[in-house]
Formats: C-alpha cells, structure tokens, sequence
C-alpha cells in the first residue's frame, strides 16, 4: 500500500513492521529515521547473518539471500540501497541485464511472499523510483513511501512539536527565521535546534536573537543579509557581512558566485515580474523553498532592471580582468558593490 510519511511514521512509533518495504524520495533524513526505526524493531542484528546489506553491485544475490535462513533468529533485515532496479529505462546502465534481475526478483517475492513474511524484512531504499513490476508488487505486498521534501508549514510544524516535547517555547516566526538562515535540510535543522533547545532549557523559549548567536548561517541566507544591506544602500554593513565571510575563510571566489547567482535570480525576478511568469518554476525552488520567493521579490524590489543587468555584467568582466592579473578580486568586488549600491 502507498503511505504517507505522517502516517508510516505512526506505524512504526506503534511497533508493526511490515515484510517488505520501498522507501524513496528526496528528505534523506526522515528516510533514513524511518529506516532507523525499523532496524530497531528488529531487535539484535548480526551482520551477516541477520543484516544483510545489498548494493548495486551484488542485487544479483538477493534471492539467494532472501532464501538463506537467518541462523539463530526470528527474522532477518535485508536493506538494499540505491540498486538500480526501481531507475527509468534511460538511466540504466545495462538495460537488458537490469530488466532480467528486476523480473526474476519481482517473480520471486510474488510466489514466497506468504514464505517471506514469516521470515525477512526487505527494505529497497532508491533516491527515486518508477512505477515498474517490481514497485507494483510491493505496493501490493507491502508499503511504499515517498519521501518528498516538506513544505514550510510542515517543516515548522515538525520543529515546534520537537522543542515542545523538551518543554521549550518557540515561535512560528522565529522557526521561520530558523529555516532561513540555516535552510530547509532537516538535517541541518534539527542539529541547530538540538543546540537552541539546549541553550533554552526545560521552560525556556528560544528567541531570534538565539539563532544569530549560535547557529551556523548558511552561505546563501549570508548573501541575503549582505543583499538586504546593498539594497537599503548599508555599504557598510554589507562590506562588514563580507568580510566576515572571508574571515571565516570563506574563498573569495566561491563567493563571488554565490552573489552572481543570487543578483541573477533577481534579475530573473523583474523578468518574470513583467512576463507574469510564475516564480517558482523561474527560481527552481524546491517545494521546501517556497518561503523565498517573497525574500526574492522583495530584495528584487530595491534594484532596477538595468541596475541588476549592469551589476552581473561587471560582475563577469571582474572575473575576466582577474584570471589575467590586471585586478585584485577582492577590491573589484568592493568597487562593484559600493559605485552600483551605493
């Protein structure tokens, strides 16, 4: 059967285990505590013997794993991790080899599942995966789960009912604030949240001021702040901001890109602003970045079209004068920043 994450989750906090399992998508981290879970309810696990890893290298040898008895225990865990078999014809490598392993592995499980689900746990784990015979028969058979990024709301949604089972207080706003600087992986997420709710305590609330004082910023909420500063015409503090990045060792030329990308997704932004083209296809944000589509058209407010166009020229012509010597990266950077935002 096809579960959602919210509802997979509740399965497992309530102990059934299932035979047979096709875990895919994009929110590594949820996959994989989803993954951690069922590993738990396996109780002791011998590799070898009882935990069985299976990669794309030998999933030949499935059947005969799932065939082998688990020596000494009830059950045994088979994980097989990014194997190919679940990829589209055009991303396979060996399509007819691929075809063959994926009909006999399908043919398999579909004849012994009454076998199988008395003695194995198979878990397939995919970054993504088609709709083949073998998807269908453990959709049949067992459960599918996709694991799509989460949207805002449910990021904050997730993040709240955590500090909350700490008996600590946080805002919607500052959680908002959170994902901002520190992006929308829950990964990165949850480590800074663990750091907040421990500087907080039991009873405590986590403010923003918090955030800006303990948490690692990412490079591209960094270029935000920098970009705000340059748009209210702050030369100073937009200077402070990047030297701050070089301080922290930040690479003078990785930055320079971030900031080419970013003023050209505001350039984007007035193009699409006049063509009425919808800005999260322009932007290519993902359905966990939609928040930034008002950071965007509110930073792309500040700078005229022509303005913008100018900025990623010189930009451009930076990066030509420096390859050749004629300019120190760093001071063009400056130039360019201070004579267009000044």
């Amino acid at each position: 059967m096809l579960l959602k994450v919210e509802e997979l989750e509740k399965e497992l906090k309530q102990g059934n285990v299932q035979c047979l399992y096709l875990l895919y998508g994009e929110e590594v981290f949820l996959l994989e505590t989803c993954l951690k879970k069922i590993r738990k309810q396996m109780g002791t696990l011998q590799k070898g013997i009882n935990d069985i890893r299976i990669e794309a290298e030998n999933v030949e040898t499935l059947i005969s794993d799932l065939q082998t008895p688990a020596f000494g225990f009830e059950k045994k865990l088979i994980i097989a991790r990014n194997t190919g078999l679940f990829k589209k014809e055009g991303k396979k490598k060996n399509i007819t080899s691929n075809n063959k392993i994926v009909e006999k592995i399908t043919q398999y499980i579909g004849q012994n599942i009454n076998i199988l689900q008395q003695s194995v746990v198979l878990v397939f784990v995919e970054e993504e995966a088609e709709k083949n015979e073998l998807y269908q028969v453990i959709e049949k058979e067992g459960i599918v789960c996709n694991f799509e990024y989460l949207k805002p709301m449910q990021i904050i949604a997730r993040l709240k009912a955590i500090a909350h089972a700490y008996q600590v207080q946080i805002e919607e706003n500052v959680l908002q604030y959170l994902i901002e600087c520190v992006g929308s992986n829950m990964q990165d997420l949850m480590n800074e949240l663990r750091k907040l709710i421990e500087y907080a305590g039991a009873g405590g609330t986590i403010q923003k001021v918090d955030i800006d004082a303990l948490c690692i910023k990412k490079m591209d909420s960094i270029i935000f702040e920098l970009t705000d500063s340059l748009g209210k015409r702050n030369i100073k503090k937009a200077l402070q901001v990047l030297h701050n990045l070089l301080y922290a060792k930040e690479p003078i030329q990785k930055i320079m890109i971030t900031l080419y990308n970013h003023f050209k997704k505001l350039y984007f932004v007035k193009l699409a602003e006049k063509t009425k083209e919808p800005l999260i296809s322009v932007l290519n944000l993902k359905p966990n970045q939609t928040f930034l589509v008002t950071k965007y058209k509110q930073q792309a407010s500040y700078f005229s079209e022509e303005k913008l166009k100018k900025i990623l020229i010189e930009m451009m012509n930076l990066d030509e004068n420096a390859k050749n010597g004629n300019i120190d990266i760093q001071i063009g950077l400056e130039a360019i920043l201070c004579e267009y935002c000044s």
